[in-house]
């Protein structure tokens, strides 16, 4: 009679185990595929088949083909530590959705000084220090106006861009 200790020993992972573990890189394959060429550029990519698989499959417009060149690059992320590409492209995820929510705070911001809430233009004030009181209310005092006059929101998107430029002034 065997031990059974020894033989789970003697089994590496299982058929399973390394399938799901081919798919997950191949779905990194995948992302790295999809970014632009400023974010590709920040990834730390050392293997030189790698850079170029990554190069092709982003020209490849077949499905097939690109299916099959997604398979490889697959492929050569197992022949290589993934972990900090992993980390390179969940650092780049997170920074994106930061960069989402604070846009929608600026949106948010932005409407309710547009929807004539005299709190907002005080916020903005005080969360940032340079901003100016007199042109916050020009633009909402202008965006009145051409709601009134049924004009395209050029006061909106003034607005908006000063809050934006605001938010970057103090973020260096």
């Amino acid at each position: 009679m065997h031990d059974n200790e020894e033989e789970e020993e003697d089994l590496g992972p299982s058929k399973s185990a390394l399938k799901r573990e081919m798919t997950a890189l191949q779905k990194v394959g995948e992302q790295l595929v999809g970014l632009s060429e400023r974010e590709l550029a920040k990834m730390p990519i050392d293997d030189e088949n790698l850079s170029e698989a990554i190069t092709l499959a982003r020209r490849i417009k077949s499905n097939s083909g690109r299916r099959r060149q997604l398979q490889y690059i697959g492929k050569l992320m197992r022949g290589i530590d993934a972990s900090a590409l992993i980390f390179a492209l969940e650092e780049l995820h997170q920074q994106g959705q930061a960069e989402a929510k604070a846009f929608q705070a600026l949106e948010l911001l932005r409407e309710n000084i547009l929807g004539g809430d005299a709190d907002a233009i005080e916020t903005v004030v005080r969360d940032y220090p340079n901003a100016d009181r007199q042109q916050l209310r020009q633009l909402q005092r202008q965006h009145q106006k051409e709601q009134s006059a049924d004009k395209p929101p050029v006061a909106s998107r003034k607005l908006f861009k000063y809050l934006r430029e605001l938010a970057e002034s103090e973020d260096d």
